[in-house]
């Protein structure tokens, strides 16, 4: 009822983009999206509930499971 919507980035170009998972330090909530290199900009792409909500992630934008992916709070 309340979730929000999946943006789904066309293309996601490592060049200009970084994968990052923003994390609270209040409530421990978890949101993946795309840092932009240049300017830091984040765009967020989905909550991340549990692990296979992050494997969907990787999935869905081609991230290999040995790239490291930064946690920014």
């Amino acid at each position: 009822m309340f979730h929000k919507k999946r943006i789904m980035m066309s293309a996601y170009n490592p060049e200009t983009h970084i994968p990052v998972i923003r994390c609270s330090i209040c409530n421990g909530e978890q949101v993946a999206g795309f840092q932009e290199i240049t300017t830091g900009k984040f765009t967020d792409i989905c909550l991340i509930k549990d692990e296979k909500d992050l494997i969907i992630f990787r999935n869905e934008y081609g991230i290999r499971d040995g790239q490291e992916i930064k946690k920014i709070y």
